[in-house]
């Protein structure tokens, strides 16, 4: 199998894991520009989709009611409403028939989803993980991915935050502690032909 010159080889056993690419956060001011977070996380889905490795999806999305909003007492509380069916939307441009497509209603992408068993039913060990944002939704993706065994690799590029010191402090403490930090490039070179 092709490496990158840090060594990086994935094979069948990896899946790609976006996180909220979707109309709503999208929109959001990041610290890399959105289209060019989106433009990599499409270049990664088709690199995967090339080699029949499995994408995956996740956006965050809640009832109309607002019901399934995350409800605890914190000194910064997130929604009171939930937003309009528009703010979830996966972009055209990004999806594909045959992706799997996971929602979730808190930070992390495992917590009350299917995730791990969409994973696990396809033999994946190794996740490649992005998308935004770095410190909420990836981040709590990741230490969980972690504490489940799963092998992580993140792509920097493909990934942004609303807060550049959170992105860098992710990528600078967390992710190199439970994964191995890469690039766009770096990973497509590493997947098997």
């Amino acid at each position: 199998m092709p490496a990158d010159p840090n060594g990086l080889v994935l094979g069948e056993d990896t899946a790609l894991v976006l996180i909220d690419l979707q109309s709503g956060i999208l929109a959001l001011p990041t610290t890399r520009p959105s289209p060019e977070v989106l433009g990599r996380g499409i270049a990664l889905a088709e690199a995967f989709r090339a080699r029949r490795l499995p994408v995956v999806l996740v956006k965050v999305a809640w009832s109309p009611d607002g019901g399934d909003l995350p409800t605890a007492n914190v000194d910064r509380p997130g929604r009171a409403a939930a937003p309009p069916a528009a703010f979830s939307e996966i972009p055209a441009e990004l999806a594909a028939l045959g992706d799997v497509v996971v929602t979730k209603r808190h930070w992390g992408a495992f917590t009350g989803t299917e995730l791990d068993l969409q994973l696990r039913r396809r033999g994946i060990h190794r996740i490649v993980l992005a998308g935004i944002s770095t410190s909420a939704g990836v981040e709590s993706t990741a230490r969980t991915a972690w504490e489940l065994s799963y092998d992580l690799v993140f792509p920097e590029d493909a990934t942004a935050d609303t807060d550049p010191d959170s992105h860098a402090h992710t990528f600078g403490k967390i992710f190199p502690r439970i994964g191995k930090v890469s690039t766009t490039d770096e990973v497509i070179a590493a997947l098997r032909p």
